[in-house]
């Protein structure tokens, strides 16, 4: 009878067991959260007890690092915008978030905009970020509503579930790396491995299955019907804290391009401006974008801006803002003396953050 515990056996489980310790160790911020996929509330926050929070790339919540006091300071406008990948923007810096804080600094009021958007987040997973954002004394919520990102939304929260419970059955998938190689295959880059009969009981790989429900009819009806009643609950959520919320309704691009391009909010403005009321804003991306040349906006068709297009919208938000001013109550937070905005932060030209929100790169210095 064979040995069943063999040197190169032995030899094996001590690489996996260095490597998953390597993991935990070195990598320990990609891991937070890795397996919640998005629906863990604290991943991505790293809350000290001197009352900072820094956000950095957790596990399902790539956050662009920046950092921030708990408790808004004195005098400060802290704007919080959540959201998808569209307001995350091309680079921290050139993000419509970065950009309002720069033209509220040019109006001579001390702010904070801060950029919780992540890629591919969908309503539900956009809710969860919002719902911990409240805890941080925001004076302003924007909320990008897009329609988007459903699918993504579905399949990560399976994903959360799946391996739950400390049944023996799951015991390997608590390990970081045996979930990778787990998750590769469902990913297909090991897909053309596996045999074909294996493959067959798969029978559609997500690819696939989020490219036909991108065209199903129904899908598309639910995923704004979902978009409808989550930002309803996001709008109630707000306000019952009695705080401010302006709802940024995303279009995308339809047509040929360049020819005959055109502007579709797929029923989003519809539906945001259903909820406006006092306190409860809306700026429409369509409306804003009207009339300007779409290719020196937008990306692609999926909606997402150039830098050109961050700055557009953020002017826009600008002014907004000014005009509700009183209503937002801006003059207590209003900047006493010229320039004071600029206090704790270098001139505009040569700026790296936020008004009072560190970037990676000062977080790393």
């Amino acid at each position: 009878m064979k040995k069943l515990v063999t040197p190169a056996f032995l030899v094996v489980i001590c690489l996996l067991g260095l490597a998953e310790l390597g993991a935990r160790v070195f990598f320990r911020h990609d891991i937070s959260g890795r397996f919640a996929y998005g629906y863990d509330p604290q991943a991505g926050f790293d809350e000290h007890d001197d009352g900072r929070v820094e956000l950095y790339r957790a596990g399902g919540r790539r956050f662009h690092p920046q950092s921030f006091r708990r408790r808004r300071p004195p005098g400060t406008f802290r704007i919080f915008v959540v959201g998808d990948s569209v307001p995350r923007g091309p680079s921290f810096q050139a993000a419509y978030p970065w950009q309002l804080g720069e033209e509220l600094k040019e109006h001579r009021i001390r702010a904070e905009a801060i950029n919780l958007a992540v890629p591919g987040y969908g309503p539900r997973r956009c809710q969860i970020v919002l719902k911990k954002v409240l805890e941080f004394d925001p004076s302003l919520i924007i909320l990008h509503v897009n329609d988007a990102n459903k699918w993504e939304d579905e399949r990560e929260w399976r994903r959360s579930q799946e391996f739950l419970g400390w049944h023996p059955k799951h015991w390997l998938m608590k390990s970081f790396i045996f979930r990778r190689l787990y998750e590769a295959k469902m990913e297909k880059w090991f897909w053309p491995l596996v045999p074909e009969e294996i493959r067959l009981k798969y029978a559609m790989n997500d690819a696939d299955a989020q490219v036909a429900a991108a065209k199903d009819p129904r899908e598309l009806a639910a995923r704004l019907r979902l978009a409808e009643e989550t930002t309803a609950a996001n709008v109630a959520l707000v306000r019952w804290r009695h705080l401010p919320i302006l709802l940024i309704t995303q279009c995308r691009l339809e047509g040929e391009w360049p020819q005959s391009l055109q502007l579709s909010d797929h029923g989003l403005d519809f539906l945001a401006e259903k909820l406006t009321a006092p306190g409860v804003y809306h700026l429409s991306m369509k409306e804003v974008f009207a009339g300007h040349d779409l290719g020196s906006v937008f990306v692609n068709y999926s909606g997402h801006l150039k830098e050109h297009g961050h700055r557009l919208l953020a002017r826009e938000i600008c002014r907004m803002i000014l005009e509700k001013r009183e209503a937002l109550g801006l003059q207590a937070a209003d900047a006493t003396v010229a320039g004071a905005g600029r206090e704790s932060g270098p001139p505009r030209k040569a700026a790296t953050g936020s008004p009072g929100v560190r970037t990676s790169r000062q977080l790393n210095n």
